[in-house]
């Protein structure tokens, strides 16, 4: 997940509705979420797709356990209605290779495109022809420069960012009792994904839990250093009781800190799946829950939303998928959910 953060971030814009007491995530141009669960194909839609010889074209901004379960979302929409997947691309996060593969792309002539845009200004050349052909595109997290949805894209569809910060929030709020001291690590670089998650499980701990107060924040820019920050901000503060990460690799440095202090204490709450803080939170130890976006989700609605527009239907112009918050309790189906693969063995052994 983290090199997808990364990707999209270059083009920044995604921010949370003013109301700070109905917080949401709203698109680049403040446009309203529609909820992925509301973009579907219907019975005819399928009956008026199946048979006509439509192709689809996946072309990815790099390879990993996120990407292959939106692509398994994307493939698997594609296949009820009888579209091909023609073309499978990754482009190493390279913006000029993702460039070709849009070239290599349109020579099999696809009707629909799904891509996270790795440049935004890029981008906005790379994917002209796709545009002037009439393909459909459909984009993840991030948008070229100077496109309009409707006449240049049929959709936009992301995580729901704030979500994720505020189930974080709540997760961390009932792992230590609903009171108590907590530290606050976030990502400090202008990166919207992680930015706006961050700041969502900040603002829902002042809003919602006044008897939690957030006393030590570090932001963090390279996850090597984690252990290192996390160690100094127990130091200060070695009563904490609980300590938000803005990602999961760096929530590994902060457990090995709690470690090596022999701190059973605080409690770690983080977002995204990897296998060594699963595998902490499933045998009781530091880690109290993990919050990851629906993958799989994400890429089916992408492949709804492409063929919606190839019906000539109206497409929402920013979707979201919801978030999901995993405990030992559920591990196994959350990772299912998350990834559409099973959890670590290590993981699934440890849970029993």
């Amino acid at each position: 997940m983290l090199k997808k953060i990364i990707a999209a971030a270059i083009a920044g814009g995604l921010m949370f509705a003013a109301s700070p007491s109905n917080a949401q995530t709203v698109g680049p141009s403040g446009e309203a979420a529609t909820p992925s669960a509301d973009v579907t194909l219907s019975d005819a839609d399928i009956a008026a797709l199946t048979g006509k010889g439509y192709k689809a074209a996946l072309l990815w901004h790099t390879s990993s356990d996120f990407t292959n379960a939106v692509s398994a979302g994307a493939k698997d929409e594609f296949t009820r209605a009888g579209v091909e997947v023609a073309v499978t691309t990754d482009a190493g996060f390279d913006a000029a290779r993702q460039r070709s593969d849009i070239e290599t792309a349109l020579a099999a002539k696809p009707n629909v495109i799904l891509a996270l845009p790795l440049d935004p200004v890029t981008s906005a050349e790379a994917f002209r022809q796709a545009v002037k052909d009439g393909t459909k595109l459909v984009f993840l997290s991030n948008v070229p420069s100077g496109y309009s949805h409707g006449t240049d894209y049929a959709s936009i569809v992301t995580d729901d960012l704030f979500q994720m910060g505020k189930q974080a929030a709540d997760a961390l709020a009932k792992g230590i009792g609903g009171k108590g001291k907590v530290g606050y690590i976030f990502h400090d670089a202008s990166y919207y994904v992680t930015n706006q998650r961050d700041q969502a499980f900040k603002s829902t701990i002042e809003k919602d839990y006044p008897d939690i107060k957030i006393v030590a924040e570090q932001g963090i820019s390279d996850p090597a250093r984690a252990e290192e920050l996390a160690s100094a901000m127990l130091l200060q503060n070695p009563d904490l009781d609980g300590i938000y990460v803005t990602w999961a690799e760096p929530a590994d440095g902060v457990l090995s800190a709690l470690r090596a202090n022999g701190n059973t204490k605080t409690k770690i709450v983080t977002l995204d799946l990897a296998e060594p803080v699963a595998l902490d939170m499933v045998k009781g130890g530091s880690v109290t829950a993990l919050v990851a976006d629906k993958a799989y989700e994400l890429g089916r609605a992408m492949a709804a939303a492409g063929l919606k527009s190839l019906l000539g239907q109206p497409t929402p112009a920013f979707v979201v998928a919801p978030a999901l918050t995993v405990t030992k309790d559920n591990v196994s189906d959350g990772w299912k959910q998350s990834l559409n693969r099973d959890a670590p063995q290590s993981v699934l052994d440890a849970a029993k």
